[in-house]
C-alpha cells in the first residue's frame, strides 16, 4: 500500500514540473517601450504574444511584438523605439537660435532664441523643447533696441539727436554735449552712447558754474605752490599757479605754472618734483666719450665730450657740455648734421700741405700736398697731390715714396762697399740706383751690384 502511493506521489511531481515547463517566464525589456495591458497575463504558454507600445517621445516604424517559443520569449517583429524627431526649427527675424541641449532635433532637444547685436528679445519665452507633438512655445520676437530721449537743460547744447522726435535712437548712438554761454562746464559724461539693453552708458549730464579741481593727483611734499586763493574758495577760469620745488637737487618735471580754462579744466597737468638729471637724446652718428649711445642721462656736474662720426656729418653746437645743478645743460644741446663744408684738411704721412690751411673749406675746394725732402709724390691713378672736398668729407689719395738708406755697418756685414763714393751713410730717392763693389779680396756670390730703390726697400748684394 505505501509503495503504491509513493509511485502515485511520483507521478503527480513529474506531471506538475512538465507543466511548469511549457512556458515562458520574465518578461523581456525593450528600450523606450512599455509592455501593452492588453497583452499581458499571469503566465505565458508557448505561441503567447507581448505587444510594446513605445514610451512618449519615441516611435517604432513596425509594432514591437515578443513570441513565447520553446520557453523562450524571441522577437517576432519591430525593432526599436527611436526618438521623435521635430522639424527644422525656424528663424526668426533679427536673431537666430542654438541648441542648448540634445541634438539632430530628436525629442528633448532644447534651443535657445538670441537676438542680433542691436535687438533685444520682448517675448516671455527665449527657448523652444521638442516634444511628443513638435516644438513647445511660440516663435520668440527681437525688437530693435532704442533709449529714451531724456530732457535736458536749456544752457546745454546736444549734438546728435534724431532730427524727428518720433525718429527712434538705435544701439550705438552717440550724443555729445557742451554747454551754452561763458563760464559753464560739463558736470558728468560729454559723451554718451545707447548700448545695447536700451541704457545710456551715463547718465545725461549738467551745466555747472566752471571751477578748476583743487583735488592734486600728485605728492605735494617737495612741490611749493603760490597763487592758490587764500580763503580756499573756488578756482575759477583766468586763475593762474606757480610751482617751484622745494629743497637741492631737486627739478620740476612739468609745466612751471598752469591756468585755469573756461571748461573747468587745468592747461596742463601738475607737475612733480624729481632728482635733478640732465637728459638728452643722441642724433645719429653721435659718438659720446667715444661710444655710440641713443640716450644720455647724468647727475649735475657731469662733462660730456660729443662727436660725430660717419661721412659729412659735422657737430653743430659744443663739443664739451655740461649738467647744471638744475638739471639743465651749460649750452643747447649739440646736434650731428649732414655738412657739404670740410674742416681742417687732415695730416698725409712724409707730406705737407704746399699752403698754410683754414679750418673750414666749401664742396669742390682742394688742397695741393707735396713731400718731404728725399720723398718721392706718387702721381700714378688712383694717387694724385690733391685732396677735395666733397659732402662735407676730403677724398682723394696721396702717397709718398721713401727713400732708401745704406749704412757703413750694413756694407760690412754683406763684404761690399760704395763703387763711388766714400764710406759713408747714403740715401737713394725712389727708382735711383747705387752701384756697388766687392771689398778686397772677396768675391760676389751672383747678386747683381747695381740695385735700385723701391720705396724705401733695396736688395743689397753679397760678397764673401
Amino acid at each position: 500500500m505505501k509503495s503504491s502511493l509513493a509511485f502515485l506521489c511520483l507521478w503527480i511531481c513529474v506531471i506538475v514540473d512538465v507543466s511548469k515547463s511549457n512556458g515562458c517566464s520574465e518578461i523581456p525589456e525593450v528600450e523606450n517601450a512599455e509592455v501593452a495591458e492588453s497583452t499581458t497575463k499571469d503566465t505565458y504558454s508557448d505561441g503567447d504574444k507581448l505587444e510594446y507600445t513605445c514610451l512618449p517621445g519615441y516611435a517604432s516604424q513596425i509594432k514591437i511584438i515578443y513570441k513565447c517559443s520553446k520557453n523562450n520569449w524571441t522577437r517576432w517583429r519591430g525593432e526599436k523605439c527611436l526618438p521623435k524627431r521635430c522639424e527644422s526649427p525656424e528663424d526668426i527675424p533679427n536673431g537666430r537660435y542654438a541648441i542648448e541641449s540634445g541634438s539632430s532635433f530628436v525629442f528633448g532637444t532644447m534651443i535657445k532664441y538670441i537676438c542680433n547685436e542691436g535687438y533685444q528679445m520682448v517675448s516671455r519665452f527665449d527657448t523652444r523643447t521638442c516634444r511628443d507633438g513638435g516644438w513647445d512655445n511660440q516663435l520668440p520676437a527681437c525688437e530693435e533696441v532704442s533709449c529714451e530721449r531724456n530732457t535736458t537743460e536749456e544752457n546745454i547744447s546736444v549734438e546728435g539727436l534724431p532730427e524727428f522726435s518720433e525718429d527712434l535712437i538705435r544701439y550705438g548712438h552717440r550724443l555729445t554735449f557742451s554747454c551754452v554761454g561763458q563760464g559753464l562746464m560739463i558736470k558728468g559724461q560729454k559723451e554718451i552712447t545707447c548700448q545695447s539693453n536700451g541704457e545710456w552708458s551715463s547718465p545725461f549730464p549738467k551745466c555747472v558754474e566752471a571751477t578748476c579741481s583743487h583735488q592734486w593727483n600728485t605728492t605735494l611734499e617737495d612741490l611749493n605752490i603760490e597763487g592758490l586763493p587764500e580763503t580756499g574758495g573756488p578756482i575759477k577760469p583766468g586763475h593762474k599757479i606757480t610751482f617751484s620745488c622745494i629743497g637741492e637737487g631737486l627739478k620740476i618735471n612739468g609745466q612751471r605754472e598752469i591756468t585755469c580754462q573756461s571748461d573747468g579744466q587745468w592747461s596742463s597737468p601738475f607737475p612733480k618734483c624729481e632728482e635733478a638729471k640732465c637728459v638728452a637724446d643722441l642724433t645719429a652718428n653721435m659718438r659720446l666719450d667715444g661710444h655710440m649711445q641713443s640716450k644720455v642721462s647724468v647727475r649735475p656736474g657731469h662733462m660730456l665730450t660729443l662727436s660725430c662720426v660717419g661721412r659729412g656729418f659735422r657737430l653743430k653746437g659744443q663739443s664739451k657740455i655740461t649738467c647744471l645743478p638744475n638739471g639743465e645743460w651749460s649750452s643747447l644741446f649739440p646736434k650731428c648734421e649732414v655738412s657739404e663744408k670740410c674742416e681742417k684738411p687732415p695730416q698725409v704721412s712724409n707730406a705737407d700741405t704746399t699752403e698754410i690751411t683754414r679750418n673750414e673749406y666749401n664742396q669742390g675746394e682742394k688742397v695741393e700736398y707735396m713731400c718731404f725732402n728725399k720723398y718721392i709724390l706718387d702721381e700714378h691713378p688712383p694717387f694724385s697731390k690733391y685732396l677735395t672736398c666733397k659732402q662735407g668729407q676730403w677724398t682723394g689719395n696721396i702717397r709718398c715714396l721713401k727713400p732708401c738708406s745704406v749704412t757703413l755697418d750694413i756694407m760690412n756685414k754683406r763684404g761690399i762697399e760704395l763703387r763711388w763714393v766714400e764710406n759713408q751713410k747714403m740715401f737713394a730717392e725712389h727708382n735711383d740706383h747705387i752701384t756697388f763693389r766687392c771689398q778686397v779680396h772677396k768675391r760676389s756670390v751672383g747678386i747683381n751690384l747695381r740695385q735700385k730703390c723701391n720705396d724705401g726697400d733695396m736688395t743689397l748684394p753679397m760678397c764673401v
